[in-house]
């Protein structure tokens, strides 16, 4: 397995941990699978949420927040590895979380629910990588043909999000019904022929990683061999030691059985994929009292949103998962122990 290489450093192996918020994959985390030979990646969602006037101001807590994490990370990881970020487009105060990171001097930003149109006139003049996050075929040829024909940029990585991912998916919901689910592979595939004529036109290598319930190395081999460069991971990452949630969310997903794993609709109006725990069924029933909304998502109506999900996800990292929402990947449910990042960057790889 060859490494995945951003800007003048390579990764020993050929996997990215996937940016998990709030709080699940922070300097602990990304820390640790980068210096295990991986690309660790910091959620940038809702970052500052331990910070004391997080409930008063987010967004200075968020950006202050944001340098101390990628500070820790970098002293576990080693200043010759790759540390990355993930952004989400829809964050109300997107500009300032990528520049805030661009400042930090991250390596890499990955980019997804949502469009990154101007993702690259945030990171002029630095040595910031950027990787949009599709779904599909059309979605990167949009991405990469508004960056080329604005900025003159090509994308320094893309990263494919299949229908089996955790979190927030990039899938309509007539899309993740067992008939009507597109393959992974065929994306990788697709991405990877188009991608391929685009590294002809301009020069550039761009690595395309596949990602969303890769579970294995068996599965790590099938997608290099379709021709991606790497694959993301994230649920696996979160029953380790080093994971930055708390015993009980780690807990969650260990005991998690398949019919515990639901699409659930998010208060900020996209299907995503968690544990049906008493609070979501709740939730479907009775809207929960909003008292603060702390503006960190533009599609989130305050007003009518079944619940905060701002606090559903601290109440989750912190361990309160009777009133949490629980993201999780389509594989949960395979988990049985915690293990050491070490331990599991070892079984993926040796």
């Amino acid at each position: 397995m060859e490494g995945i290489k951003v800007g003048n450093k390579t990764s020993k192996f050929p996997i990215i941990q996937g940016g998990m918020g709030v709080g699940v994959s922070m300097h602990r985390l990304a820390g640790n699978v980068s210096k295990e030979g991986g690309i660790g990646i910091i959620s940038t969602a809702d970052i500052g949420y331990k910070e004391e006037d997080f409930e008063k101001n987010p967004l200075k807590a968020n950006l202050r927040a944001i340098g101390k994490e990628i500070k820790k990370a970098r002293e576990i990881a080693g200043e010759d590895k790759i540390l990355g970020v993930n952004i989400m487009v829809a964050l109300r105060n997107y500009a300032e979380i990528v520049k805030e990171c661009v400042k930090q001097k991250i390596d890499l930003i990955i980019s997804g629910a949502g469009i990154p149109k101007d993702l690259p006139e945030y990171v002029k003049g630095s040595d910031t990588k950027i990787a949009p996050i599709v779904s599909s075929l059309r979605c990167c040829k949009l991405i990469v043909k508004h960056w080329m024909s604005k900025y003159d940029y090509v994308p320094d990585m893309i990263v494919i999000e299949g229908p089996e991912a955790g979190g927030h998916l990039g899938f309509k919901n007539e899309e993740l019904t067992e008939e009507n689910k597109p393959k992974l592979e065929d994306i990788t595939t697709e991405v990877v022929d188009y991608i391929n004529d685009i590294e002809k036109e301009t020069g550039k290598k761009i690595p395309v990683i596949s990602a969303g319930g890769i579970w294995d190395k068996k599965d790590i081999e099938k997608y290099l061999k379709l021709g991606a460069s790497g694959v993301q991971m994230a649920t696996r990452f979160v029953a380790t030691e080093e994971c930055d949630a708390s015993e009980e969310f780690k807990n969650a997903y260990v005991n998690a059985k398949k019919e515990d794993i639901k699409i659930i609709k998010s208060p900020v109006g996209m299907p995503g994929r968690a544990i049906y725990n008493e609070f979501i069924k709740d939730t479907e029933k009775n809207k929960s009292k909003i008292q603060r909304c702390y503006g960190c998502i533009r599609t989130c109506n305050g007003v009518d949103a079944p619940y905060c999900i701002t606090k559903a996800l601290v109440n989750a990292v912190k361990g309160n998962i009777n009133e949490a929402l629980v993201f999780c990947g389509s594989n949960v449910d395979k988990i049985k122990e915690i293990v050491t990042v070490k331990e599991l960057m070892q079984e993926l790889t040796v």
